[in-house]
């Protein structure tokens, strides 16, 4: 079979390597749909502490495909069954995982970063992960391609749980990227009454308008916070998600926030860039709310997958390109590049 190997900072190679074998206790699955993520472009040009040097990886996280082979002491999946992957594997025993919030484990594992990931044609599924909950059965009616933006979507829906977006709110969203889009769709159908999306090139602010956003600024031509309030009749916005790796975004937010607003630093931002002078008094004076959320539950990856389901929310608007294994540095590059919305390595 073909798989994608990350061998360190700027060195991904194609090889042609047997299929995994598994244990009584493990699940093979034959991948078909595996979503690039800005994880695995940050990963492919700066590294991770979790892929040691020297030690050779697949990446691809956001992943979809079919049950092939089940270990003869698996309960409950079978050959033909479609799943998908929830990354993060908790320990199980720890503080967080008890509360549920695997992605906060201290220990964690997590496919296509500590654990061989998408981008090869069959991927084994350790006994861990099973009985921790990383296998999600696909709904009937949904494809590969939407069920792997399971993922990025149960960050999104992370991410509204802790905003508390409802009716009459405007939600403003910096960032027009393929999780901008998803941030618009979820507080969309949260019931934001406007959609504001922020971005500095056009191209993807022509495309948000259609999987959205209500109002698209274009920050390269328009002050941000003025264009802000202007849009909102002076009042800034209710709800602010910072979609992108931007300090220089974090500060501009607070003056765009209304009164009572709620804010979420989403975007983590680059290393020797994390620290950024706040004004405090915009925050003391108009009541704010400023919180970040990481990664999802397996929680919220079971409903983000519902909300596929139920079609409420676009994630086939959402593909924009696909590629073969072979081709995974090509998709690399697309993504990088900021082409369209999701790119996607796909297997048939």
């Amino acid at each position: 079979m073909k798989a994608a190997f990350y061998y360190g900072v700027g060195d991904i190679r194609i090889e042609e390597i047997d299929i995994p074998k598994i244990s009584e206790d493990e699940i093979l699955i034959k991948v078909k749909a595996c979503a690039v993520c800005g994880t695995d472009l940050r990963i492919y040009k700066h590294g991770h502490f979790k892929v040691p040097q020297g030690v050779k990886r697949v990446l691809g996280h956001e992943v979809a495909g079919e049950i092939v082979e089940v270990g003869a002491k698996v309960k409950g999946y079978t050959v033909g069954m479609r799943v998908a992957t929830p990354p993060n594997v908790g320990c199980g025993t720890c503080p967080m995982c008890i509360q549920g919030y695997n992605q906060m484990c201290p220990d964690y594992e997590a496919f296509g970063i500590s654990l061989d990931g998408g981008f090869q044609e069959y991927m084994k599924i350790p006994a861990f992960a099973i009985k921790a909950g990383n296998v999600v059965l696909i709904p009937d009616g949904v494809s590969f391609e939407e069920a792997a933006i399971a993922e990025p979507l149960s960050c999104c829906y992370n991410s509204y749980r802790a905003l508390n977006t409802v009716p009459g709110d405007t939600v403003l969203i910096v960032g027009a990227g393929p999780i901008g889009a998803l941030h618009a769709m979820m507080n969309k159908l949260a019931g934001a009454t406007k959609v504001i999306v922020a971005n500095r090139s056009q191209g993807r602010l022509d495309e948000i308008i259609n999987l959205g956003a209500d109002v698209v600024i274009n920050t390269s031509e328009q002050d941000l916070v003025q264009a802000v309030k202007a849009a909102t009749d002076g009042r800034g916005a209710d709800v602010i998600i910072t979609a992108c790796s931007d300090p220089d975004v974090q500060v501009q937010v607070l003056e765009a926030a209304a009164v009572h607003a709620r804010i979420n630093f989403f975007g983590g931002l680059p290393k020797g860039k994390e620290m950024v002078t706040l004004n405090t008094n915009l925050i003391h004076y108009k009541e704010l709310i400023v919180l970040g959320t990481t990664g999802s539950t397996i929680n919220d990856y079971y409903k983000s997958m519902q909300i596929i389901a139920s079609g409420k929310v676009n994630a086939k608007g959402l593909v924009s390109e696909t590629f073969p294994i072979e081709d995974t540095l090509k998709a690399f590059e697309c993504a990088g590049a900021s082409k369209g919305m999701k790119t996607l390595v796909v297997n048939k």
